[in-house]
C-alpha cells in the first residue's frame, strides 16, 4: 500500500467560524491552527498547503488565565539600537485583541513559505460581525472547557 500524498489540485478550502468568547487564548489558537494547516483533515500531507479559511470572532471576550494579563509580555524588536520593545497582555488585549491571537497562531504555524502562506487565510475580528457570509462559513465548536 502507497501513502498518500496530496497534491495541490486535489485540496478543496471550506471556511470555518470560530467564536472565540470565554475560550482561553491557548485552546483557540491551537484549534485554529490545525484549521489553517489542514491537520483535521484526512489529505493531509506536510508539504502541501491543505488548510482552509478561519473566521475568529469575539477576539475582545477571550480570556486569559491566571496572572497573564499583568505578567505575560509581548516582545519584538525594531532592529535599532536599544529597541527591544514589550507590552503586557493586558494593554494588548485592551488595546488590539485580534494581535494577541493572531501572534499566538503564528507561532504555532511553521516557520517557513508554508506558514507565511497560511497565516493569510485567518480573519479575526473583536465582536461577532463580520464580513464573510457570502462564504457560508461553518460553525466550528471549541474542544475543551469554556471559562
Amino acid at each position: 500500500m502507497k501513502t498518500y500524498m496530496a497534491k495541490p489540485t486535489d485540496i478543496e478550502r471550506k471556511w470555518f467560524v470560530v467564536d472565540a468568547a470565554n475560550v482561553p487564548l491557548g485552546r483557540v489558537a491551537s484549534q485554529v491552527a490545525d484549521i489553517l494547516t489542514g491537520k483535521n483533515k484526512t489529505i493531509w500531507t506536510p508539504h502541501v498547503d491543505c488548510g482552509d479559511f478561519v473566521i475568529v470572532i469575539n477576539s475582545d471576550k477571550i480570556a486569559l488565565t491566571g496572572k497573564k494579563l499583568t505578567d505575560k509580555k509581548l516582545r519584538w524588536h525594531t532592529g535599532y539600537v536599544g529597541g527591544l520593545k514589550e507590552v503586557d497582555y493586558g494593554t494588548l488585549m485592551q488595546k488590539n485583541s485580534p494581535k494577541a491571537l493572531q501572534v499566538a497562531v503564528k507561532g504555532m504555524l511553521p516557520k517557513t513559505s508554508l506558514g507565511r502562506k497560511q497565516i493569510t487565510r485567518l480573519h479575526i475580528y473583536k465582536d461577532a460581525d463580520h464580513k464573510h457570509e457570502a462564504q457560508k462559513p461553518e460553525k466550528v465548536e471549541i474542544k475543551g472547557e469554556r471559562i
